[in-house]
């Protein structure tokens, strides 16, 4: 596909485990686009604040800290399977940032207006570069709603907590499913405020089918798009 009608911002949003993660990254490998994922500075900040001891409850002091550390989101610097790499002033916390207590915490620490207010101009910022396949929560509805084309990908709790199962064992992390589904359902409970479907979002359902039959999908709607365009 050439870059004749493609749009310069694409947004990706769905609940926890959707698969937004993995297809914004296969879709954004296959245009050339940046890949940015707008939840790991939400997993970033969640994993200083039970570092650093920081009540969950002590909104003020999340939103200082959002403000004064330097996070940066940059191309993988370590082959290990990681789609990028996050600094937290200089220090590389990637790995981190998929654990379970952090998997715990962050709908608790994102659901507060103030952090999200705080976090929202970088993410803004990063997306207005271009080329750019942003994913996360409340991308296409608020942090970016002039994108150019959003997509809001849906699947069923059971999926989702199968792949989240899955990839919490591929790196090692003795949990079970149950466990993993329970953390679902209490999450998507914390997130139903913050998973809001844009109107003008092309909604995809992605059970059943695996991540590169999901990438076609997406791509001949972007080639389907284009030619209306030409």
């Amino acid at each position: 596909m050439n870059d004749q009608g493609l749009p310069s911002v694409i947004t990706i949003d769905g609940p926890a485990a959707s698969g937004k993660s993995t297809l914004g990254a296969l879709l954004a490998r296959h245009l050339g686009y940046t890949y940015f994922d707008t939840g790991v500075l939400y997993r970033a900040l969640t994993y200083l604040v039970l570092q650093r001891g920081i009540a969950l409850d002590d909104v003020a002091a999340m939103v200082r800290l959002a403000h004064d550390v330097d996070l940066q989101v940059l191309p993988a610097t370590v082959d290990d399977g990681r789609q990028y790499t996050v600094l937290a002033d200089g220090e590389d916390i990637t790995r981190q940032l998929r654990s379970q207590e952090v998997e715990r915490h962050v709908s608790i620490v994102s659901a507060y207006p103030e952090v999200r207010t705080a976090l929202r101009d970088q993410q803004r910022r990063i997306g207005l570069q271009g080329r750019v396949v942003m994913v996360g929560r409340d991308i296409g509805s608020v942090v970016m709603p002039d994108a150019d084309f959003k997509i809001f990908l849906l699947a069923s709790p059971e999926e989702r907590a199968r792949r989240r199962y899955n990839e919490l064992r591929a790196q090692g992390q003795e949990v079970s499913y149950e466990s993993v589904y329970r953390d679902l359902q209490r999450r998507d409970a914390l997130d139903r405020h913050n998973t809001l479907q844009p109107a003008d979002a092309y909604v995809v359902h992605t059970d059943g089918l695996t991540p590169t039959e999901v990438v076609s999908t997406l791509l001949a709607m972007l080639e389907q798009r284009a030619r209306t365009l030409r």
